[in-house]
This record gives structure tokens, sequence and C-alpha cells, in this order.
């Protein structure tokens, strides 16, 4: 049975909105209208969801959704109730009218006779590659809510890390641009009036005061002028690395550039890493892993390295030489692979490593915010202590002369 949302006026001619289960759009509006509804407009959940996905980039579900969702249908399954019935119920739980449209509009599809994974790929922009993809070998090896636990275990992950570092970042951020902000008063409206007075006064100004007043001079009549260039030029960065090509290149730059190669190269290994550990120990097979864990990988070098990794593997080489040659894994992680290998353990030793890198990752992206505030702080005490004293040194040599 679909979904439907619809739009409706109650009896005081308010809008209300909401989503039924029904046979047809006609028996939605019979529906609405028994409640003492009139329908105003009425559509399929399916349809709803396809153009929200086409109007926006992003998932039509959060990180926290998906990991709720997830937990929900997986702790339902284990108490035994059907797959269906456990969708209805998410869905009836859910107050987040987005959610439960996907959700109802999934369980319809189920009803339609297709498994829960092919229900679940027809809304990409809510259900990533990796979600799909485990869910089919849960379906496949009969452990569909052990493979629901570990996908939501690992979606929580992910949301708490994230979580953790905008958490972080708020303060400086907040700092940085109340700071630059202060910083661009003090140049337009401070600056020029004190110095207008000593140039009054006849006094030549020092070469610090000049270069203050000329950067006060060129932001007073041409700021509009460098704000347009700055959004312009972001503009053609994004044109240009739209291009694969150049893309391709920029990518690499970073997975090579010695500031940030180590957090680049770190990110990308530990995402790889932890979709491989998790797609192999839900029971698929290695080299049809490695596609859907390249996939995941943001870097476009990275995702081709990781390509031709997983090309030598169904060649016959073992995974941890395969990954050593692109020189992108730290040798940690390949030394784990490569005890798995020989033991035959290589699901686990996989998580171990995933677990290893993301426990690297997080400290060192933990450092770099730590490190971010005192930055902030230290920057614009800098260029507010050269304001202050640009302006104090004519203001002192003033007064020498008076003396």
């Amino acid at each position: 049975m679909p979904a439907f949302d619809y739009i409706a006026l109650n009896e005081v001619g308010k809008k209300t909105r909401g989503i039924l289960e029904a046979d047809s759009a006609r028996s939605v509006r019979s529906q609405l209208r028994d409640k003492l509804l009139t329908p105003l407009e009425v559509t399929e959940a399916k349809q709803q969801s396809e153009q929200k996905s086409s109007a926006f980039s992003g998932n039509n579900l959060s990180g926290n959704d998906l990991a709720l969702i997830t937990r929900q249908i997986a702790t339902l399954i284990q108490a035994g109730m059907p797959l269906e019935t456990c969708l209805q119920a998410v869905a009836k739980q859910s107050e987040k009218q987005s959610v439960k449209r996907i959700v109802l509009a999934v369980r319809a599809k189920v009803r339609e006779g297709q498994n829960f994974a092919d229900s679940l790929r027809q809304y990409p922009r809510a259900f990533p590659t990796l979600y799909c993809a485990t869910v089919s070998a849960g379906e496949q090896s009969g452990h569909l809510d052990m493979v629901l636990n570990r996908l939501a275990d690992y979606t929580e992950s992910q949301q708490q890390f994230r979580q953790k570092v905008q958490l972080a970042l708020v303060y400086p951020i907040i700092l940085l641009a109340m700071s630059l902000l202060i910083v661009i008063g003090l140049m337009i409206y401070v600056v020029p009036e004190i110095v207008q007075v000593i140039i009054d006064s006849g006094q030549q100004l020092p070469i610090l005061t000049e270069i203050l007043v000329n950067i006060s001079h060129f932001l007073v009549n041409w700021g509009w002028l460098l704000l347009t260039g700055l959004v312009l030029l972001v503009m053609l960065l994004k044109t240009l690395l739209r291009k694969p090509t150049i893309k391709l290149l920029w990518h690499k730059q970073l997975l090579h550039l010695w500031l940030v190669k180590r957090y680049s190269r770190a990110s990308n290994a530990a995402r790889f890493i932890s979709t491989l550990a998790i797609l192999t120990r839900s029971g698929i097979p290695l080299v049809e892993a490695m596609p859907i864990a390249t996939s995941v990988a943001p870097n476009s070098y990275f995702k081709a390295e990781t390509g031709n990794a997983q090309s030598k593997v169904q060649e016959g080489i073992s995974l941890n030489r395969a990954l050593e040659e692109t020189g992108l894994f730290p040798p940690m992680m390949i030394q784990l692979i490569a005890s798995g290998e020989q033991s035959g353990d290589l699901s686990d030793m996989l998580q171990r490593a995933a677990e290893s890198q993301e426990n690297d990752l997080q400290q060192r992206v933990a450092m770099l915010v730590g490190l971010f505030e005192p930055m902030t702080l230290l920057m614009m005490g800098a260029v507010v202590l050269t304001i202050v004293l640009a302006v104090l040194l004519p203001i002192l040599n003033l007064n020498q002369l008076v003396n």
C-alpha cells in the first residue's frame, strides 16, 4: 500500500499537511473528507521524495535520523516482527514528516514484493550505497538484524564524531567572525578619523601608519570590488573542480602536500577500511566489497588508486600488497591486513585496522581543532596590536613635539 503526502484545509480554513497510506490518491481524498478535511493536493510519497532529491544535493535523512531508524528496525526484527510491520511501526513513531514519508515509501515497495535492499536503492539521497549493499548482504545471509545493528553502530559513531568536531569549531568560528568584523570596522570607520586629525596637524606619518591608511582607503573605496572578486574566484574554482581532470590533479595534490597529506590520507584510508570491514563482516566477498568501499572515499585520486588495487586483487595479488603499492595507507594498517590474510581472519583484522585508524584520525582532528582557537586569538591579537601601534605612534610623536 503506497504512502501519499497531502495538503488539506480543516474546518476553520487552516492548511494542514500529513501522510497517509492508501490504495490510491482517490482513497486518500475520501479518508480526508471523512475527517472533515478538504483535500487540496495529494502526491505519492515516492514522487515527492524524488522531487526533493532533485532539488537538493544532500541526503533526505540526516545522520541522526538514519542511525535512529536503523537501530529501531534492527531491534524490532530481533523481536521477531516482520519487516513490513517494523517499517510501519517506525514510521508511526517518527515525528518528522520527511522520515515518515521515506519509511512508508520503502514499506510500500516491500509490500509490492521487492526485497528490502532494492527498496532502499530507489532513494539514494537517503540511503547511501554502503547502506544498501550491507542490507543486501544481511538479507542474503539471513542475519539482517545483526547487520542492521552494525550499520547503526557505524552510522552513530560517524555522526558523533562529526558533532564533536562541529561543536568544537563553533566558538573559534564565532570568535574569528567577530574579530574580522571588528577589524574591518576599525579600518573603515575609526582609523581614517583618527589619522585625519594627525594629518591636519602637519605631522609626517610613520611608515606603519601610512600602510594602515592605504589599506583603510582601499577597503573604503574598493572593498566591494575585493568582495566581488573573492566571490567570482570561489565560483571559478568550483567550476574548474567539476572537470574530472582538474579535480583529479587537485585531489592528488591534497594527498601529497606536506601540510595536509597526513590528515587527507588518514581520513580517506579510515573511510575506505571501515567500509571494507563492515562489508566483509556482513558476508560480502572482498572483490565485491572493494568497489563499494572505493566509492565511499571522498578523494578522486584515492579512488583511482584503490580501483587499481582492486584490479590487482582480482588478478590474485594479496590485499595488503595491492594497498601497499598505492603508497596511501599507513604501515600499521598494512601489517594488520597482512596478518589477517595469513591467519584467515581478514574481516576481524580489517575491523581492528579501521578502529585503529579512526582513533588516530579523531586524535589528529581533536588536536587541530584544539589549536585552531589559540591560533585565532593570536592572529587577531596581532592584527589589533598592529592597528593600535599604527594609531599610537603618530600620537606619541605629536606629544614629543609639543613637549
